[in-house]
């Protein structure tokens, strides 16, 4: 469900008498992803005045020195700098090379000082990370791609991280989800700007919807297992598919360490330069996606789902599954069976059950984003993957395995998951 900020305080900035709204900015780096980087290009660098859309101005400005290499080793040459950034009232950073890298500082300044002169600052996908890292997102509310979403959530435990929006409008600062998703917050920026007509009509041109919500997508609702293809060649690759083959039994991430002959710590490295989340987020997120596909496929009670997805308790399961998919596994159930045409069809879309949470979870959204993530865990006697590098004694939900299992074998600790580092809400 995308969010659309009536009200925001602080957001209404006072425009720059050089700076028009209508003059937008696009801000490319080397190693960025082709498809997110032409999405405003296409949005707002065409001239669509005959079918009713107005017209903006693009700016098209390297964030760094050239030259500017892309998907597939195609080389992009930016007419302006990023001097040009000061005449833009709309700045969009449409995907950042690697989240595992720092931005530019110069591209940060920048940005801080088109927010501070009234500027609307808009991050697709990882361009989040760009956004958070100039501290435009402190405080805020925002999203990125799914797959991203924790390892923002720790790296900014200020940012109020929401992997299930397809974009938040937070007044002066927006983010979008994953890919597809800036078509959307883009299109939502024109509807902003010049009102429905102008933006269905772009669609049109698009032809896309003109307007989706989260509960509208089914891979809003329904997990990916996928991992980034650089995985297949790596020695790692063996040990995800056997995790993947034994998420009924119960094991944590020690016992991945284990089979892949490597420390915790080494492994805990090697998984987030590979996947850019940790190992626990992941594995957390396949108990879950397999526990969704068993509820929407099988006939097994919740106690016997969490049982066959490696969880310790369905107590466990329910708390996870509804911070990563808003409901509860029953709720879920219901919801997809009622929305599912008996002769098969698309699958149900699903809002999130917001107004049910419990207090404590409730209290939880209040708090910074790594604060969440480890009152989540202790509330189901867990905790957090740093804490047991850091050697600090785990929670009797992990049972300690026998000296005498083979790795792998025999009874494990579980790992009773939560797909990021703070609850998702």
């Amino acid at each position: 469900m995308s969010q659309d900020s009536a009200a925001v305080p602080d957001a209404a900035r006072k425009l720059a008498a050089r700076r028009r709204r209508e003059i937008v900015a696009v801000l490319l780096f080397s190693g960025g992803p082709i498809f997110e980087s032409s999405i405003p290009l296409s949005v707002f660098g065409i001239d669509r005045q005959d079918a009713g859309v107005p017209r903006y101005r693009l700016l098209v400005c390297a964030g760094e020195d050239a030259p500017l290499r892309t998907t597939g080793g195609l080389e992009l040459s930016a007419p302006y700098g990023l001097e040009a950034i000061s005449r833009a009232g709309t700045v969009v950073v449409p995907a950042w090379r690697s989240i595992t890298q720092a931005p530019p500082p110069a591209a940060l300044d920048a940005l801080r000082r088109a927010h501070e002169e009234g500027a609307r600052i808009v991050g697709l996908c990882t361009g989040a990370f760009v956004l958070a890292a100039a501290g435009l997102l402190d405080g805020r509310p925002a999203t990125t791609h799914w797959m991203y979403a924790p390892t923002l959530a720790k790296r900014y435990p200020s940012v109020h991280v929401d992997p299930r929006e397809l974009f938040v409008d937070d007044g002066d600062v927006l983010t979008s989800a994953g890919t597809a998703a800036g078509i959307d917050l883009c299109l939502h920026i024109v509807r902003t700007d010049h009102g429905a007509d102008a933006a269905n009509a772009l669609a049109r041109r698009l032809v896309v919807p003109p307007r989706r919500t989260a509960s509208d997508m089914g891979h809003q609702r329904y997990l990916d297992r996928s991992l980034p293809e650089e995985i297949g060649a790596d020695p790692l690759a063996e040990v995800v598919a056997w995790a993947l083959e034994h998420l009924h039994e119960q094991f944590d991430v020690e016992t991945l360490a284990a089979r892949a002959y490597m420390s915790r710590r080494t492994f805990d490295r090697r998984f987030r330069s590979l996947t850019g989340s940790a190992p626990l987020q992941w594995l957390i997120t396949q108990r879950v996606l397999q526990a969704q596909r068993l509820l929407e496929t099988s006939d097994y009670s919740v106690d016997e789902v969490a049982g066959r997805c490696g969880f310790r308790s369905p107590v466990a399961l329910r708390g996870h599954f509804r911070r990563q998919l808003g409901a509860s596994p029953a709720a879920y159930r219901a919801a997809y069976r009622a929305r599912r045409p008996q002769n098969g069809g698309p699958e149900p879309a699903l809002r999130p059950e917001r107004a049910e949470r419990p207090e404590r979870e409730r209290a939880m959204l209040g708090a910074g984003s790594g604060e969440r993530y480890a009152a989540a865990l202790a509330g189901h006697g867990l905790a957090t993957a740093e804490a047991a590098e850091a050697g600090k004694p785990q929670s009797d939900a992990y049972a300690s395995r026998l000296p005498e299992s083979p790795v792998g074998r025999g009874p494990g600790r579980p790992v009773l998951p939560g797909q990021r580092e703070r609850p998702v809400g």
